[in-house]
């Protein structure tokens, strides 16, 4: 029995047996006119799949809970479009239900109480309306130029529990509408907590410190919490509180400090308003390292209460898991996590003996399990190592069967699936990922070459184009979305992301002198901006520092192929065709910087290299 996480969303005609016994043969026509007209279409754009047809009804199914709402909001607008000039008794009007639920999944059917939920709040919903579950309200957030409005707790029919309901006002604006809770929402920013360790050793534990912090307050609907990448670019700097939170756009930021000292820590943190930099509260916490987990718990319920925000049920719950109660294990982890996030080869590396070490102390650390699956991800997708994609998919497996909430799982599963060519799977898992972290720059990283291969490159924008709102220190997004604008035709964009991935690649060269991903996407950045001399000179200092790498060289051929060198690109090119894996076949037929060299006679012999 296989059970997933999914979006339904449910809908059917109003007084459709009224409107049969008056003109069967007219409201026949009229609903499959509309469907094939406007419903499938909007289905199909937004990604969905139909699971069933009923007569007047339909259960459809989205692996992404912002495309479903969004999905049910354009095919409520559309409808009410249609119906402007028909009278109100010939009208053909839907109710719909989108919920967020456990499925499961039989062939191409799907059942359980996730369906059941969506059913049941469409059958509530009012007519030409939309009514969502909570988790959908949720997830959703503000990311969607829609209102909701709070219809409180609903009992429905042969559901056990009551279900917080919600409807999506599709005519109020924004400014006069009546908010449900979450849309008008404080936001929190929480900057990297100080090391006063005197060890800078100890920085990834003050900075994991403080990233969990942050997963803490995100999980909590009712606010509005600053991504990591963005709140981590202010580390190490001297900063006016006030300046942060205009930047940022938070309305309170905390910061702190962290001093561990063999078994004792000591942490501090306060909550400041970002208008006036006023102190609103203050801590000090001097205790045993075991108990590190209930002050980070502490934290996180003193900012609730000094915020006034509800907590619902299942986040009081979520909040209050520790993830393992194994602090020799999470110290592990917090350091395999600060590895991981250097994005190189060797810290890759680093960082999964060190994920490995943790699952050696704690057999049930879901996030240890995750971390050794995004390492093995990052190292075949970028670097090609030969990692078993069998061993990706096992970890991710065994990551979400203790935790099916952890959204890096989900992702390092989806790179694994895509790696398999199962690319509707892997389009799930990475969908599900996005669904259950909106902030995460390595979901939408790792899932905009996938969706560019299979031709979605309106879609690989939009992933990178957020991954750089995510982290917008980091090269490689806008670098990789160069060529996507140039197919889409949009040179503007393309010329913006060139000069921003030069200087983005110059400041990382800088950091990171023995890597050579920043010098050959700069110097294919270069090229785009007409500055071949420049392009020509970080190419070879990116061969100088490595020569065997297959992303490497092949990046260095499209530098090549673009200035009209073609057999030096063809001898890189070969080089990487050896490494026998299909998806570089697929790659190379896409990759506009090839263009130049595809009539070249060569060119045929690359890709039968390949096979």
């Amino acid at each position: 029995m296989e059970r997933r996480l999914t979006a339904i969303l449910a809908a059917d005609v109003v007084g459709y047996s009224r409107l049969m016994g008056a003109d069967e043969a007219g409201t026949l026509a009229t609903l499959k006119s509309i469907r094939s007209d406007s419903i499938d279409a909007q289905i199909a754009q937004h990604q969905g799949r139909i699971v069933k047809l009923t007569g007047d009804g339909m259960l459809v199914e989205f692996a992404s809970v912002v495309k479903a709402v969004a999905c049910a909001v354009e095919i409520q607008r559309g409808m009410r479009d249609r119906n402007a000039k028909v009278p109100q008794d010939r009208r053909l009007e839907f109710r719909i239900g989108v919920n967020l639920g456990d499925v499961i999944v039989e062939g191409e059917d799907i059942y359980g109480e996730g369906v059941n939920v969506a059913a049941r709040l469409e059958s509530i919903a009012p007519p030409g309306g939309i009514t969502v579950s909570e988790s959908v309200h949720q997830q959703v957030g503000n990311r969607l130029e829609i209102v909701f409005e709070e219809r409180g707790e609903q009992w429905l029919k042969n559901i056990e529990k009551p279900i917080s309901a919600y409807n999506v006002l599709l005519e109020e604006p924004k400014s006069n509408a009546r908010l449900a809770p979450g849309i008008d929402k404080p936001s929190i920013a929480v900057l990297p907590f100080t090391n006063m360790s005197g060890d800078p050793e100890q920085e990834y534990f003050s900075d994991g410190i403080t990233e969990d912090i942050i997963t803490d307050l995100s999980k909590i609907s009712a606010l509005s919490v600053i991504a990591r990448n963005s709140s981590f670019t202010y580390k190490s700097k001297a900063v006016k509180m006030q300046t942060v939170a205009q930047e940022l756009g938070a309305g309170f930021i905390l910061e702190g400090s962290v001093r561990k000292a063999g078994a004792r820590v000591r942490v501090t943190a306060q909550l400041i308003g970002g208008n006036d930099g006023t102190h609103i509260w203050a801590e000090r916490f001097d205790r045993d390292l075991t108990d590190i987990f209930a002050i980070q718990d502490e934290i996180t319920h003193a900012i609730v209460a000094q915020l006034k925000v509800k907590l619902l049920p299942q986040e009081k719950e979520s909040i209050g898991r520790a993830a393992t109660g194994n602090v020799e294990a999470y110290t592990f982890y917090l350091r395999g996590r600060d590895f991981l996030y250097r994005y190189s080869k060797r810290y890759f590396e680093l960082a999964r003996r060190m994920f490995a070490k943790a699952i050696e102390l704690d057999r049930n650390y879901a996030r240890a399990y995750a971390g050794i699956a995004n390492c093995d991800a990052f190292l075949y997708i970028s670097y090609q190592v030969d990692v078993s994609l069998e061993g990706i998919l096992e970890m991710s497996a065994r990551a979400l069967a203790l935790d099916s909430q952890l959204a890096e799982a989900h992702t390092a599963r989806g790179v694994a699936l895509f790696a398999a060519s199962e690319f509707e799977e892997a389009n799930v898992e990475f969908e599900l990922a996005l669904t259950l972290d909106p902030n995460s720059f390595e979901a939408h990283f790792l899932y905009a070459r996938p969706a560019f291969m299979q031709g979605k490159i309106a879609r690989a924008v939009e992933l990178l184009e957020r991954a750089s709102e995510i982290n917008p220190a980091d090269y490689k997004p806008p670098a990789l979305a160069i060529h996507m604008y140039r197919s889409l035709g949009r040179e503007s964009d393309c010329k913006a992301a060139a000069r921003k991935t030069v200087e983005l690649a110059e400041r990382e060269l800088a950091l990171q002198p023995e890597d050579p991903r920043p010098a050959v996407a700069g110097a294919l950045a270069l090229l785009e901006l007409g500055e071949k001399d420049r392009a020509k000179d970080w190419t070879t200092r990116a061969q100088a520092i490595e020569d065997e790498d297959p992303i490497t060289l092949y990046n260095i051929a499209c530098v090549y192929s673009h200035l009209g060198e073609p057999d030096a690109a063809f001898d890189l090119l070969e080089r990487v065709a050896t490494n026998g894996r299909r998806l570089w076949r697929e790659w190379i037929e896409k990759d506009s910087d090839l263009d130049a060299i595809r009539n070249h006679p060569r060119y045929q012999k690359i890709l039968e290299l390949i096979g």
